[in-house]
């Protein structure tokens, strides 16, 4: 039997959301603050021993409790917890499945049980909140509901823990109630979760015990190698060691036995006073072991502080690993049906190799010595690392993303999560201009390019797709001007071509991960979609693919008619930047210039920069406007341009410092050095919107 996956509601941020669980490891991924922790201490509320608190009901639940008016008809939110297992009937205790079943025609391949958090007597805490703080001569309250509920004692003394057999319906799941002492028996028989937290002070000498790597191995071996015959041989060495400190003892205390027998103690009839060495292998190993780190060629020895963090962070956690699954074999009665062992951060002091090979090492570790036919546990794993990503397969993964949640009752917004399971994503068919690109071949894609780029996307708040080189080596000062406040969020910056942006867009929309799209025009001469032409040219066409795919047009002079919002697709959640005609002043008279690419929008954008000589494309640039279009056109066009050299002096250029100069315009703003192109610009203002608007108050 194995859990199949859990519905959670009103935990913290997790209003309401449901998780699946693969049968070997489960990766659960995402922003900080997102709530894979919430997911994790959920579990261990309810299944572990872990004491629930006010503060871990949802904000929205939390308004509920605090607008609670006894008798008026709305209940007091609770928090509930769904486990849903696969089943072999044929391989397990059908006694236990039973147990949950709600009629006789249960499908007893799976079965469900609920866990909720709910009040006890509504009646009875809204007399008691009444005691402590009665309505006064205003009608008001000094203190709220859950401020009451927050008080020492009072969350545990009127909610507790409450079971309910589930079954699946047509659209959702049934629950019947059952007997709280029953209802924990069955959940207690069916799974057995265990922790192994982030290891944050590992190396600290003067940390408490428990964190060391010297526990740890006596705690092992108390627990785990105490059985017959190794009990005898430790028993054997005690023994040895007890006899020969004994005669140590006799030989050490035989002058002050004499000189207590000069005083006539003992007399004849009283025994003998004898000094006995009393070690037991298990206080020999509680308070006498320490682990040492031997040096083979000098035999020194250092003490276990003096180890790196990250071996001994990995040996810590396969000792704990181990230890949980040798616990759990050697439950002799009623053993749980199944377990999960969860792992947080497992990369804290682990470099980019270890980090890459943890998984493959934690099986190792499992597989070691495992009985015949006995089943492994469940991993699930918490991780802000994208090389342990790199591992593991694109379905086992867990994206939380952060969301604004939308409460019915009074419609605030609150922060909430959504879970997706990678393992349901599939790509729809590419259609690229007649050849079709099939939802296999698209999803394979996405996993060699995320595995080949150590890419970041799944902890970040937002993608900007661009172009190529020089659009990434110049996006980190372009937002500095643009748009600063994007500097606040985390963003992945996915260098994906023209080709391919389109690729991206059902796992980016899947995700719900807004994404910024910046790439060019690429215009050339209808005839022979092979030959650049300038953007003004007559009936132009883009061979950029993503502009074809996302606007279903090609037409050059159609898409520089595109209003912003017309370039903001996918419910908001996509924005596509692109060159598109400039009006610029070319000796007091206003010109309309269109890039073909950043390089000639960045040349029309900044003049003055290039006719000064304080940047160059290594050409002079003519006063006739239509001869400088063309001009520049064919410079960046040539293969003689080379375009990260020219990324690379933009990046360089810093403007002379005069001090007679204003550093502010006439408008307050900082003088830059050069001006973001207008197009890129739109875009990174937009997203900083789109982040913006994700901001609610709790």
């Amino acid at each position: 039997m194995r859990l199949h996956s859990i519905s959670v509601r009103n935990f913290r941020r997790l209003k309401s959301i449901d998780l699946d669980f693969e049968e070997k490891e489960t990766v659960f991924v995402g922003p900080n603050n997102s709530g894979k922790t919430s997911a994790t201490a959920v579990m261990r509320s309810f299944l572990g021993n872990r004491d629930f608190k006010i503060h871990d009901f949802s904000v929205s639940s939390i308004s509920a409790i605090d607008a609670y008016l006894n008798g008026e008809g709305e209940n007091l939110p609770p928090i509930e917890l769904d486990l849903w297992f696969k089943v072999d009937p044929e391989a397990v205790s059908f006694g236990r499945v039973f147990a949950l079943a709600t009629t006789l025609s249960t499908d007893f391949t799976e079965i469900g049980i609920r866990c909720a958090l709910a009040v006890d007597d509504a009646n009875e805490l809204w007399r008691h909140y009444n005691i402590a703080f009665p309505v006064d001569q205003n009608g008001e309250r000094k203190r709220s509901l859950s401020h009451f509920l927050d008080l020492e004692g009072n969350l545990k003394k009127h909610y507790s823990v409450q079971f309910s057999s589930l079954e699946r319906t047509q659209n959702d799941s049934s629950a019947t109630p059952l007997d709280p002492k029953d209802g924990k028996k069955i959940l207690s028989s069916l799974i057995r979760v265990d922790f192994v937290d982030a290891q944050r002070n590992i190396d600290d000498e003067n940390a408490a015990r428990s964190n060391r790597l010297s526990e740890a191995f006596a705690t092992y071996y108390r627990r785990n190698l105490e059985q017959a015959e190794l009990a005898d041989e430790a028993i054997a060495v005690i023994e040895q060691n007890n006899e020969n400190l004994t005669s140590h003892y006799r030989q050490r205390f035989e002058p002050l036995m004499t000189m207590i027998g000069g005083l006539g103690l003992p007399s004849d009839n009283d025994r003998a006073m004898k000094v006995v060495s009393t070690l037991s292998s298990e206080d020999a190993l509680r308070g006498n072991t320490e682990l040492f780190y031997a040096d083979a060629n000098t035999s020194h020895e250092l003490p276990e502080a003096y180890n790196g963090l990250g071996f001994k962070n990995l040996v810590f956690m396969a000792i704990q690993i181990d230890h949980f699954y040798r616990q759990w074999l050697a439950t002799e009665e009623d053993r749980p049906l199944c377990q999960v062992i969860f792992v947080e951060e497992p990369e804290v002091h682990l470099h980019a190799q270890v980090q890459q090979t943890f998984i493959r090492q934690m099986w190792d570790v499992l597989t070691e010595g495992r009985p015949d036919g006995e089943s492994t546990p469940q991993l699930a794993i918490t991780t802000h690392s994208s090389h342990i990503l790199d591992t593991v397969d694109f379905s086992k993964i867990r994206y939380f993303r952060r969301k604004p949640v939308n409460d019915a009752q009074n419609g605030e917004a609150f922060h909430g999560t959504t879970v997706h399971s990678l393992g349901q994503f599939q790509p729809e068919p590419i259609d690229l201009g007649g050849e079709i690109v099939s939802p296999e071949a698209a999803l394979s894609f996405l996993k060699k390019y995320l595995r080949l780029t150590h890419c970041d996307l799944f902890f970040s708040d937002a993608a900007i797709l661009v172009e190529g080189s020089v659009e990434k080596l110049l996006l980190p000062r372009m937002i500095d001007f643009a748009a600063e406040n994007l500097n606040k969020k985390y963003l992945t910056v996915l260098e994906v071509g023209g080709a391919y942006g389109m690729r991206f867009a059902g796992l980016l929309e899947f995700l719900e991960i807004p994404y910024l799209v910046i790439t060019d025009i690429d215009s050339v001469d209808p005839a022979n979609n092979r030959k650049n032409c300038i953007a003004t040219a007559e009936n132009a066409v883009s061979s950029n693919a993503t502009l074809g795919y996302f606007f279903g047009e090609n037409s050059v002079k159609a898409l520089a008619a595109k209003t912003e919002t017309e370039r903001e697709q996918a419910d908001g959640m996509r924005f596509i930047s692109y060159q598109v005609p400039v009006s610029l002043n070319v000796e007091e008279q206003a010109h309309n210039f269109h890039g073909r690419t950043l390089e000639e929008a960045f040349v029309y954008e900044n003049l003055d920069l290039f006719r000064n000589g304080a940047l160059s494309i290594g050409i002079d640039l003519p006063d006739d406007p239509i001869e400088l279009h063309q001009d520049v056109w064919k410079r960046i066009k040539s293969s003689t341009f080379k375009k990260t050299e020219f990324a690379m002096n933009v990046l360089a250029y810093e403007p002379p410092q005069q001090q007679d100069e204003e550093e502010t315009d006439n408008d307050g703003n900082a003088l830059l050095p050069w001006r973001v192109p207008q197009y890129i610009a739109e875009g990174l203002v937009w997203l900083d919107g789109q982040l913006s608007q994700n901001i609610v108050e709790e």
